[in-house]
């Protein structure tokens, strides 16, 4: 049995958007944007992480009802949906290069028992931590 993640699905509320910060702001690779019948299968990672995938997946039908769609997409935009932490080599210059570049901080730098971490939003509303085990 296998147990190593590999995928990882995050909400999205344009495909396009997210396609854009992902690449353009985060430095990340696309890895798939393929349309398989009603669905756009859209993924991207860390370029120096193959074996790491995000499936930007837009948040509606076929997985949710329409009314079930509208509740995540409220959740998502409020900025409710934590999708994990990403370990970086210096949190401080990342974190002044994406606010340079327009990204949303919900925390600035600050020093951790695990390391300095700071906490961005993407162009949904989910939030990512950024963690500098260095410190």
């Amino acid at each position: 049995m296998s147990t190593r993640l590999s995928h990882v699905t995050v909400p999205v509320l344009d495909q396009d958007s997210a396609k854009a910060f992902y690449t353009e702001k985060l430095g990340f690779e696309v890895r798939d944007d393929m349309t398989l019948g009603d669905l756009r299968w859209l993924t991207v990672g860390p370029k120096d992480q193959p074996d790491v995938v995000l499936v930007l997946r837009k948040v509606g039908p076929p997985e949710y009802d329409e009314e079930t769609a509208g509740q995540l997409r409220d959740l998502v935009s409020k900025g409710v949906i934590g999708v994990g932490v990403l370990h970086v080599d210096d949190v401080r210059a990342l974190h002044k290069r994406l606010r340079a570049a327009g990204v949303t901080f919900v925390q600035e730098p600050v020093k951790r028992p695990h390391g300095t971490e700071a906490v961005f939003r993407d162009d949904s509303g989910n939030w990512f931590s950024l963690t500098d085990a260095r410190g």
